[in-house]
């Protein structure tokens, strides 16, 4: 079995990470478990190059890594526009750090400035370290915006622990709160905005870099 440690201190990142590797022999441990303290520096220009940045960081006491970093696009405002979140979905603007319920407040705020509701979509970035080798994936901007979401101004009471702004965010096709999903698996709201095709490539991509084998691979019987 392989160890892995997800870079994160969001537990709703690191339960989609053992979600999405449900069926491989893999233990997963977080940065709380290691009594790591110090963070990465997040300077790149695109979700990939943050989440590089991440796994370099955690490979200082980990062999192998999983990082992540997310960039939040509205459609209605072009790359180079300020009040676009982009990487700073946290820090909007260069202000301090906001926490869940002022990031609710925030967004809230800016999509009624928009008309009170706007398509958006994610671009994710993801890295792996194995043995001190660094691997990534990014999805291009056609193939994410392919699974786009609505964002409105009046959020759910609902909450989810690490991703507030599932309580402003709705599926395309039923208009349903991200949060008012009713499935059990805790990584429902993140995969069910995610194509299959791209789902695939994401796992494929992790299994392959951290050289995972899948549970039970060697049960078959024997003559």
């Amino acid at each position: 079995m392989r160890k892995v440690l997800i870079g994160t201190t969001n537990p709703s990142k690191f339960q989609r990470f053992r979600a999405l590797l449900s069926e491989y022999d893999v233990e997963f441990c977080t940065p709380e478990d290691l009594n790591i303290t110090s963070e990465p520096k997040e300077c790149g220009k695109t979700p990939e190059e943050n989440a590089v940045l991440k796994a370099r960081h955690y490979s200082q006491y980990f062999d192998s890594v999983i990082c992540n970093d997310s960039g939040l696009y509205f459609e209605k405002l072009t790359l180079e526009d300020s009040r676009q979140p982009g990487l700073n979905i946290r820090t909007p603007g260069g202000i301090l750090r906001l926490n869940d319920e002022e990031m609710i407040a925030y967004y809230s705020k800016l999509i009624r400035s928009l008309g009170g509701k706007v398509l958006a979509y994610y671009l994710d970035g993801i890295a792996v370290c194995r043995g001190h080798k660094i691997y990534s994936f990014m999805e291009d901007n056609p193939t994410t915006r392919s699974d786009s979401f609505y964002m409105i101004d009046r959020p759910s009471p609902k909450r989810q622990p690490g991703w507030p702004l599932d309580s402003l965010s709705l599926y395309r096709d039923s208009l349903t709160y991200f949060v008012d999903d009713e499935s059990d698996d805790s990584e429902a709201a993140d995969e069910e905005i995610m194509s299959d095709d791209c789902k695939k490539r994401l796992i494929h991509f992790l299994a392959s870099s951290l050289d995972l084998q899948k549970k039970n691979i060697h049960s078959a019987d024997t003559p």
